[in-house]
């Protein structure tokens, strides 16, 4: 089998001005980067209100193991398979951070022969737009700097500065530094760090907003920290910096398009990780997409329980967006991974440890149905599948009421998923979605955090120390008392221990921190050990990628 990389570069990609006709977008509305890849203007776009929306279908999936799970790839392959059955498709996806892509997990295109190209366009700097994001991000921490060192009439607490910097490579060294150090000119020391660019509040703010109006308004009330004495909140408006940073984000804002290998087209826009932000492509990009398509894919990010639980708790509460139907996408490698199989033992059938992680799916399937969204499974083929496994599964999913299809889109693309693209559509067209969120705004911050924790997590209950539990209460005094949660949380457990997997109970979530993200409107609540500034792992994925002497990338994945 071909690598990734080599079955993208081979790719037959029609001109992006051909994909756009597709979608009825005018070829003079396009701000095309090359051939292959191009904005839409913003403009265009607002144009298209009045329009009728197609159908949202989202995929998540089961709780990720080193064995993999490919939500990203199954995105793809069944928006394929529902172009391949006749019907007006598009996917929706995040961009790709390139913490991972020269990490562990890799780009996110997809992969086989399921991708979205130009591959190693969109795994590296494709448009520009997540460097956009840094820079209206750090320029808010420069200004911050500047206005201390020249003034400071505000009184900022130099102790009490909240925002960080961001940048996007993963790197540990960063997480915790002294900036200002040295003579006076240099500014004044100050305890700081770093977070990935995917974790930044301007990411969730880039996703989250409507409009370049209401991305300056959100930006406009970013909390950068507190004052002296009276530690009053000090915002990005106070400092003057939500003009300049709405401007660096101005072209940005406008959603990208590209295509699969077998050219549906894609809206690739956004990309915060699940496991520590809210997990979802822009707002914009999916509801232009509702509005160009029929039907429309789109993924959040890990499992279920993260990207899901936000899409929908954060995403569609903010957006007014309402899913159709949701695709929950399983391997039988990922799922005996669960039971307690060894990655290196996985080509080996063990029905008894896949009857044991077959829980894990179970907890999936469960935590989506609250939602009040049907539900499909997805059983994403491994050539080490074995029918008795593949029968299993769907024997489980069965018992639990819903239907299991088994998806060869890795291998086949489109038409290795066309019985799952007949099943969502069915479900979509059905119109028996009756989608609610979780809870509800007026639920205290604390009691969302615990209706997560023990709903979707099945904990007992959560747990945090006074100054955690102070700071709740002191943001529902101070007026957030009607943002929802984000979990910042490891995306391999349903607890905070990564090594717990399999669908654990009678565990507690330890909250360790609290980040008021203002302009987004969430508070983002961090649990156990996870990082907003990953490390990279002993053996990193760069080490791997060149550039050969044909001059083409290689090594990516």
């Amino acid at each position: 089998m071909k690598s990734d990389i080599e079955i993208a570069r081979e790719a037959s990609m029609r001109p992006i001005v051909e994909v756009a006709k597709e979608l009825n977008i005018p070829h003079e509305e396009l701000v095309p980067y090359g051939h292959s890849k191009a904005k839409v203007n913003l403009g265009y776009l607002d144009s298209l209100s009045d329009k009728p929306d197609g159908k949202l279908i989202l995929v998540t999936a089961i709780s990720p193991t080193p064995a993999g799970e490919g939500k990203t790839t199954t995105s793809i392959g069944l928006a394929d398979a529902l172009k391949r059955t006749g019907r007006n498709s598009s996917v929706c996806l995040r961009e790709p951070s390139l913490g991972p892509c020269f990490g562990m997990k890799g780009g996110a295109a997809g992969g086989g022969y399921s991708q979205v190209v130009p591959m190693e366009d969109i795994n590296l700097h494709f448009t520009g737009d997540m460097h956009a994001i840094g820079a209206a991000h750090n320029l808010l921490s420069a200004m911050v700097d500047n206005y201390i060192h020249w003034s400071n009439e505000l009184r900022i607490d130099l102790r009490r500065i909240t925002w960080p910097r961001v940048v996007d490579i993963n790197d540990r060294q960063l997480r915790e530094v002294i900036t200002g150090c040295g003579a006076p000119g240099n500014g004044f020391p100050m305890q700081s760090g770093f977070d990935i660019t995917v974790a930044s509040e301007v990411m969730a703010i880039f996703c989250l907003a409507n409009s370049l109006e209401d991305l300056q308004q959100r930006l406009g009330r970013i909390v950068i920290g507190y004052t002296r004495g009276e530690l009053k909140p000090v915002t990005a408006d106070q400092v003057n910096a939500s003009g300049a940073m709405t401007a660096l984000l101005r072209d940005a804002l406008a959603p990208n398009l590209v295509q699969s290998l077998e050219n549906t087209p894609a809206f690739i826009h956004g990309g915060p990780f699940a496991n520590i932000a809210h997990g979802c492509n822009s707002v914009i990009a999916t509801k232009s997409a509702l509005k160009l398509s029929d039907y429309v894919v789109t993924e959040a990010g890990f499992g279920a329980d993260l990207g899901a639980e936000k899409f929908f708790n954060i995403k569609c509460r903010k957006s007014g967006l309402r899913p159709d139907t949701v695709v929950i996408v399983a391997t039988i490698r990922a799922l005996k991974m669960h039971g307690g199989v060894s990655k290196d033992q996985l080509a080996t059938e063990d029905l008894g440890a896949l009857e044991k992680g077959l829980q894990n799916l179970g907890r999936h399937i469960r935590n989506v149905g609250r939602f009040g969204v049907p539900v499909t499974v997805a059983i994403n083929h491994f050539t080490t599948d074995t029918d008795a496994e593949i029968q299993a599964v769907k024997a489980y999913v069965d018992s639990c009421g819903l239907q299991a299809h088994l998806c060869t889109h890795w291998a086949d693309g489109g038409a290795g998923a066309t019985d799952l693209a007949e099943a969502v559509a069915d479900l979509a067209d059905a119109g028996t979605a009756q989608f609610h969120t979780l809870y509800d705004d007026d639920v205290s911050l604390w009691d969302k955090a615990r209706t997560v924790a023990r709903e979707i997590y099945g904990a007992d209950d959560l747990q945090a120390d006074k100054k955690v539990r102070d700071q709740f209460r002191q943001f529902q005094e101070e007026g957030y008392g009607h943002f929802p949660v984000c979990m910042a949380k490891t995306q391999y457990s349903f607890s905070t221990d990564p090594l717990l997997m399999g669908a654990p109970s009678n565990h507690s979530v330890k909250v360790r921190e609290l980040k008021l993200a203002a302009g987004a409107e969430f508070l983002v609540v961090v649990c156990g050990d996870i990082m907003r500034m990953p490390g990279l792992p002993r053996t990193p994925a760069a080490n791997n990628i060149y550039v050969n002497e044909r001059g083409q990338i290689e090594g990516l994945f």
